[in-house]
């Protein structure tokens, strides 16, 4: 398995995406087999990851307060563009369904 800086400086920023032979093997199964198939969606997911570091973001332009204009902010919660967040909403799905009853 490749590595980048980032996976170092982060512990680890991806997650796991199945391969396509995999999504075709497990859709053939099920028509074989008549096994009806879902799919879902999670609209604000990147948004739900817990992240497992501190990380600071400055202030957004248009949003600067006047009285602090210097000041950064802790975030609590992963946003959409850190390299984190695939990976910190995946261990939130993933420890939901082991929750849930489902296994590795």
């Amino acid at each position: 398995m490749l590595y980048s800086a980032a996976m170092y400086k982060f512990g680890g920023v991806t997650a796991p995406v199945a391969r396509i032979e995999a999504i075709r093997l497990f859709l053939a199964y099920a028509a074989h087999k008549d096994f009806t198939i879902y799919q879902m969606d999670v609209k604000t997911a990147f948004l739900n990851g817990i992240l497992k570091e501190e990380v600071y973001v400055g202030q957004p332009p248009g949003f600067v307060s006047k009285q602090y204009p210097d000041h950064v902010y802790a975030l609590d919660k992963a946003l959409y563009g850190l390299k984190q967040a695939p990976r910190a909403w995946y261990d939130v799905l993933s420890q939901f369904l082991i929750d849930s009853g489902f296994q590795k």
